[in-house]
C-alpha cells in the first residue's frame, strides 16, 4: 500500500509556524525574483526533504521544512561554495529564510499531475530514469516488458528502475488535495501510433511500501465496502405529456424498494428525486423550474419515497420553448444532494425534450452541457440520459441527442451514458429503469455480502463498447458495473484516507503502458484566486468587446486592443502591427503560456470573426458566457481552494483546474 504526504495546506501551515520565529527584518517589501524571459512570473521552488530554513545563507541550525512546500525566490548567494536561495511563502515581500538550492526542485508553472480512476486498468508505474520508460513506451510489444516488473512489484521484491505505483484505490484529488507537480513534459509516440506524454514529477517514496502491510489487501477492502451505500437520483422532465413516465419511474422504485426492505437492506441503496419544467416567468402556471421532491439522504424506505413524490405530477400548461430547463434540474441534484452520504453516485436523467443552452434568456443556470458534467464530475457523480424520442420531439431529437452525449460524457466509458427510446416507448423505458436499478443495487448488496472487492475493477474491460452488444439493457448493465467499480474505488480512497507519497522525483507517462488510449493520469493547472479574477476580467472584456463588434464586425480586434490597454496590458504587445489573435494582445497571463492545451477562445483573429455569422459570433459569446459562470461557481466555493502558503496570502490559495475548463 503506497502512503502519501499529509495534506499540503497542512504542511504549508506547518512551514508558517516554524518561520513565524524569524526576525522582522528578514520581512524586505520587494519582490521575488522573474522566471527568465517572463515579465510577471515569479521564481518558485519546492523543498525537498532535509530542507532546512536558515536565517542567514550558510548560517547554523535552522527550521526543517516538510517535503513540497512551495517557495518564491528572492535572491541567490554563494557561501563557501554551495548555491543559497532567499525565500518567502508568499509574493508580497516578505522574506522567511534561506534554503540549499540543492535541497529545492524549481517549479517552473504551477501544473499538477492527477491520476485517473484506476477502474479497468493496471496501476500507474513511476520510474527512476526517463530512458527505461521511454523503452517500454516506444516498444512494438510493451505487454512483454512491463510483465516481469509488475509480477516484481507485486511480489513485494521490487524492481530498481521503478520507484513505486500509484495508490491501489482512487485519491480524488478536488477532495483529498495532492501535489505531484509536474517539473518536465515531453510528447513522444507509442510503439503503436498514439500520441504519449512523458511527465518528471515530484513524487512519493517506495519506503513508505514496507509499512502498514495489511492496507490495501483485498480482506481490507471488502470489510470496508460492507459499508458502501449508492444513491439514485432521477432528474425528471415534468412537463405535459409526462405523467406515462412518472408513473413508470414510481413504478420502477417501488418494485425494487420492496425487494431491497424485505431483504433489510433497505440502508444500501436510497433513491431520489428532482422534477424540473422551465422559466416560470415566461410561463406562470408552471409553478417550479426544479424542485427537490425526495432526498435520498432523508428517505428511510421505499413507502417513504412513494409519499415523497406522490405529488408528482406534470404541468398542466405548456412552456415557452419545446426544450425545457434540463440543466436546472441537474444543478439542484447536484447541489442540493449530500452526496459525502454515499459512495455510488448516480443521476439519471428522463426527458422528452433538449435543454435550454446557456445563453438562453430562460436559462437559470446560464450552463451548457459541458459545464454541467464537469461540476457532476467534481463531486464524483454519473450522469445517465434516458432521452425518450416521441413523435412530438422530432424536430427537436439530433440537438438533444448532441447535448445530452456531451451531458453524459464519463472519463472511463469510451461512450457516453446516453440512452435513446425510441418513440419514447414506455415499455421500453421501463426495461431500462428497472435494469439499472437491478444492477445498482446487486452490485451495492454483492460488495456489502463480500462478493465484490474493487480489486476486481481492474480486470473490467473498458473496451467493451468496440464489441458491445445493441441490446441497451446489456450496455445498460456493463456501464454500470464498470462505474460501479470506479466509485468503490474512489470510496476505498476516502475512508482508507489514501494519499500520494514522501519526495522523490520520477517519470511516468499519461497514458497506461500496454493500452496507450486508456489515460492514467490528468493535467491540472493550480490557478490561484487572483489569476481566476484577471482571467474573469479578460474573458468579460471579450464577451463585452464581441457584443459591441456584432454590429461592426471589423471593430472587434480594435476594440481588443483598447480592452488590453484598460486591462495593463504590455504596451509592445497591444501595439505590435503583427499581432493579429487575441493571444498575440497579451490578454491573459503568462500563467496560461505553454500549457499543454490550444485555447479555442485566444485563437480567434479579425480574420475569423469578421467571416462568422451574427449566429456563429454570438454562439462564441455564449461560450464565453459560460466559462464565466463556472469560474464564479469556482471562485465562491471556499471548499475548492487550497492554501499552498498556510494562508498568508488568500490570494494566493489555488485550485486544481481541469484543463478542459480554461478558455
Amino acid at each position: 500500500m503506497i502512503r502519501t504526504i499529509p495534506t499540503l495546506a497542512a504542511l504549508a501551515a506547518l512551514g508558517a509556524v516554524f518561520t513565524a520565529h524569524l526576525p522582522a527584518a528578514f520581512a524586505a517589501e520587494r519582490a521575488p525574483l522573474l522566471m527568465e524571459g517572463k515579465k510577471t512570473l515569479y521564481q518558485r521552488v519546492l523543498s525537498r526533504p532535509g530542507a532546512v530554513l536558515k536565517r542567514q545563507a550558510g548560517d547554523g541550525p535552522g527550521a526543517q521544512q516538510p517535503a513540497l512546500t512551495r517557495f518564491y525566490v528572492y535572491s541567490r548567494q554563494k557561501v563557501g561554495g554551495v548555491d543559497w536561495l532567499e525565500v518567502g511563502l508568499t509574493a508580497k515581500g516578505k522574506t522567511d529564510g534561506w534554503l540549499r538550492e540543492d535541497l529545492t526542485l524549481p517549479w517552473k508553472q504551477q501544473l499538477t499531475l492527477a491520476f485517473t480512476n484506476p477502474a479497468g486498468r493496471d496501476r500507474a508505474l513511476m520510474f527512476n530514469d526517463r530512458k527505461d520508460l521511454a523503452a517500454i513506451v516506444e516498444a512494438d510489444k510493451p505487454g512483454q516488458m512491463v510483465q516481469p516488473l509488475r509480477k516484481a512489484m507485486d511480489s513485494g521484491k521490487g524492481d530498481p528502475r521503478v520507484v513505486s505505483q500509484e495508490p491501489a484505490t482512487h485519491v480524488d484529488i478536488t477532495k483529498q488535495f495532492y501535489l505531484l507537480p509536474i517539473l518536465d513534459a515531453e510528447e513522444t509516440f507509442s510503439g503503436q501510433g498514439h500520441r504519449v506524454r512523458l511527465l518528471h514529477i515530484a513524487s512519493v517514496s517506495a519506503q513508505a511500501d514496507k509499512k502498514d502491510s495489511n492496507a490495501g489487501t483485498d480482506k481490507n477492502h471488502a470489510s470496508l465496502l460492507k459499508n458502501f451505500r449508492a444513491a439514485v437520483v432521477f432528474v425528471i422532465d415534468s412537463t405535459m405529456s409526462m405523467d406515462p413516465y412518472i408513473d413508470r419511474t414510481r413504478n420502477a422504485v417501488q418494485r425494487i424498494t420492496e425487494k431491497i426492505d424485505k431483504a433489510g437492506l433497505a440502508d444500501r441503496v436510497k433513491f431520489g428525486l428532482v422534477a424540473f419544467r422551465s422559466n416560470v416567468q415566461a410561463s406562470p402556471g408552471l409553478e417550479y423550474t426544479s424542485r427537490l421532491y425526495a432526498d435520498p439522504s432523508q428517505v428511510k424506505d421505499g413507502q417513504d419515497f412513494q409519499k415523497r413524490v406522490a405529488g408528482l405530477k406534470g404541468a398542466s400548461v405548456s412552456t415557452a420553448r419545446f426544450s425545457e430547463d434540463s440543466y436546472a434540474g441537474l444543478m439542484t441534484a447536484v447541489n442540493q444532494v449530500p452526496w459525502t452520504d454515499f459512495g455510488g453516485r448516480y443521476v439519471v436523467l428522463i426527458t422528452d425534450a433538449g435543454a435550454l443552452r446557456g445563453g438562453d434568456p430562460l436559462s437559470s443556470t446560464k450552463l451548457d452541457a459541458e459545464q454541467v458534467r464537469l461540476e457532476a464530475l467534481h463531486r464524483g457523480l454519473a450522469i445517465y440520459t434516458l432521452h425518450l424520442k416521441t413523435p412530438a420531439g422530432k424536430d427537436n431529437h439530433a440537438e438533444a441527442e448532441s447535448q445530452y452525449k456531451v451531458l453524459s460524457g464519463h472519463p472511463l466509458l469510451s461512450a457516453p451514458l446516453y440512452y435513446p427510446v425510441d418513440a419514447g416507448a414506455v415499455d421500453q423505458f421501463g426495461r431500462m429503469v428497472d435494469t439499472l436499478a437491478e444492477t445498482i443495487v446487486a452490485q451495492v448488496n454483492g460488495a456489502y455480502r463480500g462478493e465484490e472487492t474493487a480489486g476486481a475493477a481492474r480486470t473490467a474491460d473498458p473496451n467493451y463498447s468496440k464489441s458491445a452488444p445493441k441490446d441497451e439493457g446489456s450496455r445498460i448493465r456493463m456501464d454500470a458495473t464498470m462505474l460501479g467499480h470506479a466509485m468503490q474505488l474512489a470510496y476505498l480512497g476516502r475512508v482508507e484516507g489514501t494519499r500520494a507519497p514522501p519526495l522523490f522525483s520520477a517519470w511516468v507517462t499519461d497514458r497506461d503502458l500496454v493500452k496507450p488510449d486508456i489515460a492514467t493520469t490528468e493535467v491540472r493547472v493550480l490557478l490561484t484566486k487572483s489569476q481566476l479574477s484577471d482571467m474573469q476580467q479578460v474573458l468579460q472584456s471579450i464577451a463585452k468587446a464581441g457584443q459591441a463588434a456584432q454590429l461592426s464586425p471589423n471593430d472587434f480586434f480594435a476594440r481588443m486592443r483598447s480592452a488590453a490597454a484598460v486591462l495593463g496590458r504590455d504596451p509592445n504587445a497591444i501595439n505590435n502591427p503583427n499581432a493579429v489573435k487575441l493571444a498575440d494582445l497579451g490578454l491573459m497571463g503568462e500563467y496560461l503560456d505553454g500549457l499543454p492545451y490550444r485555447s479555442k477562445v485566444l485563437d480567434i483573429d479579425q480574420q475569423t470573426w469578421s467571416s462568422w455569422s451574427i449566429s456563429q459570433q454570438q454562439a462564441f459569446l455564449d461560450e464565453v458566457n459560460r466559462k464565466l459562470r463556472l469560474y464564479q461557481i469556482y471562485h465562491d466555493d471556499v471548499d475548492r481552494w487550497v492554501a499552498l502558503d498556510g494562508g498568508a496570502d488568500p490570494g494566493e490559495a489555488v485550485y486544481p483546474l481541469p484543463l478542459d475548463a480554461l478558455p
